[in-house]
């Protein structure tokens, strides 16, 4: 008998050969549209047991991984612990850790793997659909087509070197893998109090991604041509690690979340509460601002913008 997962879990389809997709959020607690447009995802086809039984596949939702870090509202679970650190995790470690093994499980039963993510409470991210590099020119191929389908302005292909992600399982399974990243912080929490609808970016990015894999009869919708972004330093993708705040303080962004800005534009500016002296923070790079704080007050060594930039292929 199988051991039963550490969060909530559905299934649809399963009568009619296709492919498994899984998608999932809430792999951080304080990030609440994910949660809720695979909640919506649920109540769609729980509602409507026709459009289920007609899949031809697979289709898996787990609409909050990560409980313990959404009861406490925060990105991390009571035992401080990063999920998207943790993976593949250990079925008899912390609390995290069995999450990250229940999720590793999941990721290496499918055949195709969605994780929805925002910036959380403090950081705002560019809508973006977002790949590793995978070795594998086939999976690589597969995974542009689904960060393609999922109809965002953006698509941001980075290191497959990272260690922890949910994205490392599958690139480790030899799953073709995607993350989504939208908005963040205020604007996050706005949509997430007024509520979400079928029509929300979010539920119609899944929804697309699901008709590309055929699960669907009718064929993905497309609107957009992304702009592509393929990054192969050994570090990119790690947004937490990108101009780090050189103080703590009161924080005051002077870009904004999608400006072209050039090498050495001011990004933003700290004051010190002990001091009242304004520090500037200057691009270490030219190109997309596609994470940005927002947020009025910051720490030292925190993350204060991410820029993409176009980097020349080895």
């Amino acid at each position: 008998m199988s051991e039963s997962p550490p969060f909530p879990l559905f299934r649809f389809g399963g009568n009619k050969p296709g492919p498994r997709l899984l998608i999932s959020a809430g792999v951080h607690g304080d990030e609440y549209l994910p949660m809720l447009a695979v909640q919506k995802l649920v109540q769609h086809f729980e509602e409507s047991p026709a459009l289920s039984d007609s899949l031809a596949g697979t289709l898996t939702l787990i609409p909050v991984v990560n409980e313990s870090a959404f009861s406490l509202g925060r990105r991390c679970g009571e035992d401080g612990k990063d999920l998207a650190r943790t993976c593949p995790g250990s079925p008899k470690g912390t609390i995290t850790e069995r999450v990250a093994a229940a999720l590793s499980r999941e990721i290496k039963s499918a055949d195709f793997y969605v994780d929805l993510h925002t910036g959380g409470t403090e950081l705002s991210v560019f809508p973006l659909a977002g790949y590793v590099l995978h070795p594998d020119q086939t999976i690589l191929e597969k995974q542009r087509e689904l960060a393609r389908s999922f109809q965002l302005p953006f698509c941001w292909g980075t290191s497959a070197g990272l260690k922890g992600r949910s994205l490392s399982v599958a690139r480790d399974e030899n799953v073709p893998a995607i993350y989504v990243e939208y908005f963040g912080a205020h604007r996050e929490l706005s949509e997430a109090t007024r509520g979400i609808s079928l029509d929300h970016t979010l539920v119609h990015g899944c929804l697309n991604v699901a008709r590309h894999l055929g699960l669907f009869a009718e064929e993905e919708s497309t609107r957009i041509a992304p702009e592509f972004i393929e990054d192969t330093r050994p570090d990119s993708g790690h947004m937490q690690v990108c101009h780090p705040a050189p103080a703590t303080g009161f924080f005051r962004s002077r870009v904004e979340l999608g400006q072209e800005v050039g090498n050495g534009a001011l990004l933003a500016q700290i004051t010190p509460p002990e001091s009242g002296e304004t520090i500037e923070v200057r691009a270490n790079r030219a190109g997309k601002v596609i994470v940005l704080r927002d947020y009025p007050r910051i720490k030292q060594g925190d993350a204060i913008a991410v820029i993409a930039d176009p980097f020349p292929q080895v």
